[in-house]
């Protein structure tokens, strides 16, 4: 027995080798674009080299033992494959998944630094001039009573400039923390878009900009916080100002279908490149596109507070190139007991 066994051993080898490195090749192919496949590669391999040493051995020739192997080798091969397919689309999900996430940090990384350098310039500037402006204060070097009250002034915008980016960087903070719990209520989105809309008319009647509300009267109850949608709003309505042309028109209108209220804010600013459609919701990005300059304060974070904020209440906020300009969008749940639903315009 122990000499047939010595004897069989280098023709089943021999038999078998070649399809093992076949396999090994096949696996490094398939290491790249399928890890389903490879899975299935590694579960075929080596009962095709078993089958084919076996084959090697009894000289290719029907006997028994040979259609025994055979038979086992493809009840093992009914068992393993579809095992093997499962593990491969489970690893490859897994892969997947733990790619999304590594691309998601590294972009959040990326985002973070941007935002540290960002948020560094732009305080600097600021505390520079306040600095300079005091020493001149403090050493006599200004004295007029004219002179004097400017540079106050001065001082007190530099002051407000930095007071609102810091809030800024507390608001992102709180609204991409994940765990922002807010107490929701039935509130009336005409009267909060009338508030918005209020806040920025001294910006909206220096550049001669037009604020429409299409029949206000009929928009719905939503469910929502009140300090917080009025923050989103504020700064959707404060950028379609800022951002469309003189003489332009900044229309606003809303509804509800199917338990879900909508609020839309349409501007004349010109659309946004569809390369920089995709990371306007990016901390710290304030690419200018085909919008028109503008000047404003601010770190590049509102749109970012915005979609957490919206999160937060169950809602969302999206923005796309719309008509003349953009169309940003939010949706919030209605609030059913107070709902006065408007029509799809």
């Amino acid at each position: 027995m122990l000499t047939e066994l010595l004897q069989a051993a280098p023709l089943a080898l021999l038999f078998s080798l070649p399809v093992a490195l076949l396999g090994g090749l096949l696996l490094v192919r398939l290491r790249r674009r399928s890890l389903t496949g490879t899975m299935v590669a590694l579960v075929l391999v080596p009962l095709l080299a078993a089958l084919v040493g076996v084959l090697g051995v009894s000289g290719f020739m029907y006997t028994p033992q040979l259609v025994g192997t055979v038979v086992v080798c493809l009840v093992v091969g009914a068992v393993t494959v579809p095992a093997g397919l499962l593990l491969g689309r489970k690893v490859a999900h897994e892969a997947m998944w733990q790619r999304e996430a590594l691309d998601a940090e590294r972009r959040s990384e990326e985002a973070r630094r941007r935002l540290v350098a960002g948020m560094s310039h732009d305080l600097r500037s600021p505390l520079a001039g306040i600095c300079g402006m005091a020493d001149a204060l403090i050493d006599g070097v200004v004295r007029d009573p004219a002179e004097v009250r400017d540079y106050l002034a001065r001082i007190r915008r530099e002051g407000t400039r930095m007071t609102v980016m810091v809030e800024d960087l507390f608001q992102l903070a709180r609204a991409t923390s994940g765990t922002l719990a807010l107490t929701l209520e039935p509130l009336s989105l005409a009267e909060m878009a009338s508030d918005a809309v209020a806040a920025e008319s001294v910006v909206a009647r220096h550049p001669a900009v037009v604020i429409e509300a299409v029949e206000p009267e009929s928009w719905p109850m939503v469910l929502a916080s009140d300090t917080d949608l009025t923050r989103v709003l504020r700064n959707v309505v404060s950028n379609a100002v800022r951002h469309t042309c003189a003489g332009g028109t900044v229309r606003l209108s809303a509804g509800a279908r199917g338990g879900v209220a909508w609020l839309r804010v349409d501007d004349e600013c010109g659309g946004i490149p569809d390369a920089d459609l995709p990371r306007i919701f990016d901390i710290g990005y304030r690419g200018s596109g085909a919008r028109t300059p503008s000047e404003h304060i601010g770190a590049g974070l509102g749109l970012s507070i915005a979609r957490g904020l919206m999160a937060a209440q169950g809602g969302e906020i999206t923005v796309d190139n719309y008509g003349k300009g953009c169309r940003a969008e939010i949706t919030l749940a209605v609030a059913v007991r107070f709902a006065r639903v408007g029509a799809e315009p």
